[in-house]
């Protein structure tokens, strides 16, 4: 075994960039991964796990403890992968860190040498033994999937019976079936599919003419409350069918005026000339616009209308089959023998009927659910509470009147499903039987009416491409016997293509279902424990995967994971015990909140360390992007008996998903290495460690910058080294005896009562303007002499924080599809996105308030703060604050006829001074926002309006103006320089501001 005091080489280094690199781009590879076997949320890359698994298990050749016989064996080892290495232990650990970053390569983890050298390493350092992984909160099983394919024993627990069920069949069925399951399963597939074809053909027959529909595109309908209208309106997002570069297919309203009754709205199809031959569709912000008088149906009614009719999904019908009410039928894709690509027809009559005698049957087959549940819809409740403000579940489609899991499916969408999961109980190979309900499972993620259709790629998609699930208006029915996109065929071979990634890996894991806080491991068990805990309230994992759960325990009645082990009673996942913030349930009768979490994050870390072997070490992921999440989390971890010693992040993330556009998203996970704090752990002393801390800040943010890291991800990565200080002691005093804690408030001025962490993000905060403005600026506090005014600091930390650090990840998925917007869900207006650049406000605060920044000073000036997000205002929207409002072209005629030295004066005639006094906060606090006039009289113009107000002038094109006023800042001083130079640096590449900064800095006087 490795020794005790031996350093682990994740604890003293890691190939950071090469690592992140093939993370990235596993997350663009959309095929032949385990994770197409079934979906999970936040599941880790691969690469990330298999690496840093790989850096826990080896020791570090240039510790003074490492054994002799795995340096000499490790040499041996590499030779097949890397040739000769020189001499010395540090040539040695440079190779394995090497052999680190090349196993992330996706193409090497199924590439024998490697695998070989790899699981030779991990059984040298154990002296021929085979060390225990453990990953308590397994999830979506990437962490001991990797840890089988190094060879290592692996158990995996988590409490979600979903989450449970994919380990299952990746971790033990497929390594002791996996050769015989690709054919089995295709055969099990294609009897499955045939016999629920010969059943469900009725219900999807082909047309006339023998074209086969693939795929019905419906509408939610909701009545016109005008008077004297009444008109039925289709809640249409868009008209276009497809947009293709070469074939473009729209849908024309045209509106139907009878003598008697109410107006109409019919179809035809048309091929556009251009975007706008294709009207905008009927609904935005949940109001609806009719299209026969254009009155406005206002949320609210939208909302009630849709709510009496269980979401709009179902279409009513009279008592002779005919349509009354409810979805309407706005469009067919069929595919035609002889005819290339996709086409699109008009419903018809025969279209309803089939509907109806669904319906008809649907109601037969379920009269059984009395006395057979797995025969019943999925009446299973929805949570209709908002889990927390950052994270959405399915909550949002409760206000629509979707209160069970039935009312997300259409009548014959749940035929369909009902009839596939019959037909999976039905195989009598268990391995097979759960890979069957996999690909039926896949199927209901894209069978079910919250599914877009893509006129692009001309498919239904999917319901979950987020966390959350939104109201769709219109909404595309796949045909699910069909081998097109949105039928069984498909999901079945992406499950396929799953088996064939895990092939290399032949020995079984354990799979178990436990509460993370209470595994049943023996004590001092375990030599590795590497987990990927839930993030804070970001994702309401038992809530989402209820969606899953309800068919799979219907293809899978008698399987003993689908259960809640705590409840018996309990028809959907476990939710009391599990360890999130969610506002949604509660735990010994109040709502899971921070504290919750915190308590529950801390019981479990508790566990592990009673769990783990004295020399064993343990990795822990976390990347929440809110100084909360990770205060609660950093408390539990401490509170739990570890000692932090080594963090690095990296890149898991596309930056271009939706939720990183503009804003401050994480773009790298942190991985810390943890070590159980010894009992003999002494006290701290507090000066000591604030001593000590600034300069560890510092040179880590030197390493991480190098590799590559930026902005937000900087910030938390710094969260590590810093906790390394902090967590070595039992506790950490200060001079009179009082203990420090990591968290408190932030405002203190005492030490016991404002917290480490506060410590921490200031540091950060001082590195960050001295790298982006000098040195000057990392001392500066309160108007200190030789700073910039408040408003460039902030400035330039909000931008410094936005930094992404995935440029990687935004190449590698260059062609991803964009996440879909909230236009579907009743939102306010202001709460839909914004031109500008936005940070969660606590992250705002955390920098700004130990910096004598004050954030009140500016609101309305150069932020602007709503529902927790603080966005900076962009420089186009502050004209009429900078030159009032004659605008730009007047105050360049101004400073154009303006004698030499006095431009400041006929620029900002109320400035007071050429050289604007430090803001000292003499303002009242807490108006939301503050009159131009103010901030005129009591300041005059800060160094950033002066730069703001030169790119105006750039904008405008006067460029007389901007050479005089450029020429008159040159004279003043080198601030205006130095700011505009470092905003060029900050603001986001493809900006307005970095085109308009950059422009005007080339017409500085030399």
């Amino acid at each position: 075994m490795i020794p005790k005091d031996c350093k682990r080489l994740a604890e003293v280094d890691f190939p950071i960039a090469v690592v992140s690199k093939h993370a990235a781009r596993e997350k663009s590879i959309r095929h032949g991964l385990p994770s197409t076997l079934h979906l999970w949320w936040a599941r880790r890359p691969l690469a990330a796990c298999r690496s840093m698994l790989l850096g826990l298990l080896l020791p570090d050749p240039c510790d003074a403890h490492c054994p002799e016989d795995f340096k000499t064996q490790a040499r041996t080892l590499l030779l097949r992968s890397r040739g000769a290495i020189p001499a010395g232990d540090a040539a040695l650990r440079s190779a394995l860190l090497k052999f680190i970053g090349d196993i992330a390569n996706w193409d090497m983890a199924s590439d024998r040498v490697y695998l070989e050298v790899a699981r030779g390493l991990v059984k040298s350092a154990y002296q021929g033994e085979v060390p225990l992984v453990v990953d308590p909160f397994a999830g979506g099983g990437a962490i001991p999937l990797e840890s089988l394919r190094l060879g290592c024993d692996s158990f995996a627990s988590d409490l979600n019976p979903v989450a449970c069920l994919i380990n299952k069949v990746m971790l033990e069925d497929i390594p002791r079936h996996g050769a015989e399951l690709p054919d089995t399963l295709r055969s099990a597939g294609a009897a499955v599919r045939a016999s629920a074809e010969k059943y469900l053909s009725q219900y999807y027959p082909l047309d006339a003419d023998g074209a086969r529909p693939i795929c019905f595109l419906w509408s939610r309908t909701v009545r016109c409350e005008a008077p004297n209208c009444g008109a039925e309106i289709p809640l249409v997002r868009s008209f276009w069918l497809c947009k293709k570069p070469i074939r473009r297919r729209a849908l024309r309203p045209i509106i139907r005026r009878p003598n008697n009754g109410h107006p109409r709205i019919d179809f035809e199809i048309f091929d556009p000339e251009s975007e706008a031959a294709v009207r905008p569709g009927t609904v935005n912000n949940a109001k609806a616009v009719c299209l026969c008088c254009n009155a406005v149906l206002s949320s609210t009614r939208v909302r009630a209308q849709l709510s009496a009719q269980r979401g709009g999904a179902h279409v009513e019908f009279d008592a002779n089959g005919i349509r009354t009410s409810g979805a309407t039928l706005l469009a067919v894709v069929t595919l035609q023998n002889g005819q290339a690509g996709r086409q699109y027809r008009l419903a018809t009559d025969a279209d309803y009927r089939v509907v109806y005698l669904s319906q008809q049957e649907l109601k037969r087959v379920t009269a059984k659910g009395d006395t057979d549940p797995v025969e019943s819809l999925p009446s299973e409740p929805l949570n209709p509470i908002r889990p927390s403000p950052n994270a959405r579940g399915l909550s949002a489609v409760t206000r629509y009147g979707m209160t069970t899991f039935a009312d997300l499916f259409t009548s014959r969408q749940l035929l369909a499903m009902l009839t596939l999961c019959r037909e999976v109980r039905g195989i009598d190979n268990a391995p097979v039987q759960r890979l069957m309900s996999f690909a039926v499972s896949k199927l209901a993620d894209l069978s079910n009416s919250l599914c877009r259709w893509e006129p692009v790629a001309e498919c239904p998609r999917q319901l979950f491409t987020r966390h959350a699930a939104a109201v769709t208006w219109d909404f595309a029915e796949g045909v699910p016997t069909s081998s097109s996109s949105g039928g069984l065929d498909v999901c079945l071979e992406n499950v396929i293509n799953g088996l064939a990634s895990i092939g290399p890996i032949t020995t079984a894991g354990t799979v178990t279902l436990a509460d993370a806080a209470n595994t049943g491991l023996p004590s001092e068990s375990v030599d590795v424990w590497f987990t990927d805990p839930p993030y804070y309230d970001a994702i309401p994992y038992a809530d989402l995967a209820d969606f899953f759960f309800v068919w799979l325990k219907r293809s899978l009645p008698h399987d003993s994971l689908l259960r809640d082990p705590f409840d018996s009673t309990n028809c959907l996942t476990p939710k009391t015990q599990e360890c999130v913030w969610n506002q949604g349930h509660k735990f010994n009768g109040r709502p899971k909140d921070g504290a919750f979490f915190e308590m529950a994050i801390g019981a479990c870390f508790a566990e592990s360390r009673r769990f783990l072997r004295g020399d064993g070490v343990a990795g822990v992921v976390f990347a929440h992007s809110t100084t909360e999440g990770w205060e609660a989390f950093l408390k539990g971890l401490i509170a739990g008996g570890w000692t932090i010693t080594g963090s690095w992040p990296i890149a898991t993330e596309m930056a271009s998903r939706m939720r990183a556009r503009n804003t401050a998203a994480l773009a790298t996970s942190v991985h810390l290495i943890c070590r159980p704090r010894p009992d003999s752990a002494g006290v701290g002393d507090w000066a000591d460690v604030l001593r000590e801390l600034p300069t560890r800040v510092q040179d880590w943010m030197d390493r991480l910058q190098d590799e590559g890291v930026r902005g937000a991800d900087l910030v938390f990565a710094c969260i590590g080294p810093a906790l390394e200080i902090f967590s070595r002691y039992a506790k950490v005093v200060d001079a009179e005896e009082r203990e420090i804690p990591l968290g408190g408030d932030p405002t203190s001025r005492e030490a016991h009562l404002r917290g480490y962490l506060a410590y921490v993000w200031e540091i950060v905060g001082r590195s960050a303007l001295e790298r982006v403005l000098g040195t000057a600026e990392s001392r500066a506090r309160n108007g200190t002499s030789g700073a910039l005014e408040e408003d460039a600091r902030l400035t330039a930390l909000f931008l410094w924080t936005l930094q992404s650090t995935a440029s990687d990840a935004a190449d590698a998925a260059e062609d991803e599809e964009p996440e879909p917007d909230d236009d579907d869900e009743e939102v306010s207006s202001s709460s839909k996105p914004s031109k500008g650049f936005s940070l969660v406000f606590d992250v705002v605060r955390r920098f700004a308030q130990p910096l004598g920044i004050h954030l009140e000073e500016w609101e309305g000036r150069i932020i602007r703060t709503e529902k927790g997000v603080v966005r900076l205002i962009p420089v186009s929207d502050r004209s009429t604050q900078l030159f009032g409002e004659d605008g730009a072209s007047l105050a360049a005629d101004r400073i154009e006829r303006a004698p030499t030295g006095s431009i400041q004066l006929t620029l900002f005639p109320t400035a007071a001074e050429t050289a604007p006094p430090p803001v000292r906060g003499r303002r009242r606090r807490g108006a939301s926002t503050v009159p131009d006039q103010a901030l005129e009289t009591q300041r005059g113009a800060t160094t950033l309006d002066r730069v703001h107000a030169a790119m105006l002038l750039q904008s405008s094109g006067r460029a007389n103006a901007l050479r005089a006023l450029l020429k008159d800042e040159v004279d003043r001083g080198p601030d205006f320089v130095r700011l505009a130079n470092a905003l060029s640096a900050l603001y986001p590449t493809g900006s307005d501001e970095k085109r308009l900064v950059g422009a005007m800095l080339l017409a500085v006087p030399k």
